[in-house]
């Protein structure tokens, strides 16, 4: 495996040094591709934060958390169209009478608020998704082998994907445009696009609400005993069962956020959309170092901006024809790099087995 490390390794950085030597990229491109990448990361660390703190909880995977992550932002689509319409397009498309109306969509008017609302319905969408599962799937099967609660995620995984194409159809749903967010800013001699900075900003602002909540309140105290030992937790007078449906609600409500996000960012939303987020944000969990929220964090911006320079800094200086189809091989092939080398993750630390 250290031999198959070192080649890739080598390779990586070979496609490298030829991709920089020929001057291909302008290093505003390069800017770009970096930008990119941190936006698309933090949606991936938002939703890794939920694989990480259930897996730090139960020790088990949650592999229907790309679907919770696809539940708020799919249903939260239908309310971001009502509100991209103005009053007078509601009562045209009801054939009620024209009266005195507003023109302006709410969307149009009050940008922010309006982003703030739908960030609030889709995390509270997948905070009761997220409930319901751990209550109806997971909690009868919290002693059972790890292998039960995993195949029972996978079912769970596969049966809210079509229920909801059930519910909204199979087609691909085009999220509403943000006029106000349309352009781009300057940051330090950076451009970054309006709708980019937005997802940085919400993503940077909610990590850290996280890692402040778990450290300095009762709750994520009791979180962190929960995730040490249940058993001694419950001697110590702490609700077990009530720590385990906190973990699994702020989880989801992080995931929904990140769909919002995911809506700005790509403009479109269907049933299957939770598949290859989720993949890749259980994928940046284990390369943080999963069970650790701060790992998450960094293994989401790592993939993100390794899916966004890697093409065109690893691949092209290599020969690959159309290195950007193959983003998703450099993501898992990162993933297999840094388990060689550091079969912990990032940040994640070796722990001595129990006696």
């Amino acid at each position: 495996m250290i031999t198959t490390g070192v080649v890739l390794l080598a390779l990586i950085v070979y496609g490298s040094v030829v991709t920089l030597r020929s001057g291909t990229y302008t290093t505003a491109q390069w800017l770009d591709f970096v930008v990119a990448g941190v936006s698309q990361g933090s949606v991936y660390a938002l939703i890794a934060l939920g694989y990480t703190l259930v897996y730090g909880i139960l020790r088990m995977i949650n592999f229907a958390h790309g679907e919770v992550f696809m539940g708020g932002a799919f249903t939260t689509y239908f309310v971001a169209q009502w509100l991209s319409l103005s009053e007078c397009s509601r009562q045209a498309a009801r054939d009620l009478p024209a009266g005195a109306c507003s023109a302006v969509a709410p969307l149009e008017s009050h940008p922010l608020l309006v982003l703030l609302v739908l960030v609030l319905f889709s995390a509270s969408v997948s905070l009761a998704l997220a409930l319901v599962l751990e209550r109806v799937a997971y909690r009868p099967l919290r002693d059972a082998p790890r292998l039960i609660p995993l195949i029972t995620a996978i079912g769970a995984s596969f049966f809210l994907q079509y229920t909801f194409r059930g519910l909204y159809g199979s087609g691909i749903k085009a999220y509403p445009r943000v006029p106000a967010l349309e352009g781009a800013i300057m940051v330090f001699g950076v451009r970054i696009l309006r709708t980019q900075a937005v997802v940085i900003g919400a993503a940077v602002l909610m990590m850290a609400a996280l890692f402040l909540f778990v450290q300095r309140t009762k709750t994520g105290q009791a979180m962190r005993a929960v995730s040490e030992d249940k058993e001694v937790a419950a001697l110590m007078g702490i609700d077990v069962d009530r720590t385990i449906g906190i973990t699994f609600a702020v989880g989801g409500a992080l995931a929904g956020a990140a769909g919002v996000l995911y809506g700005l960012i790509f403009g479109q939303v269907h049933f299957f959309m939770g598949f290859l987020p989720g993949l890749k944000a259980f994928t940046a969990a284990v390369l943080g170092g999963i069970g650790n929220v701060p790992g998450a964090m960094l293994g989401g911006l790592f993939l993100g901006v390794a899916e966004s320079v890697g093409p065109s800094l690893f691949l092209e200086g290599l020969g690959v024809p159309s290195p950007h189809q193959l983003k998703d091989a450099i993501a898992f092939g990162l993933l297999v790099l840094v388990l060689i080398f550091r079969p912990t993750g990032l940040l994640g630390e070796q722990v001595s087995r129990r006696a």
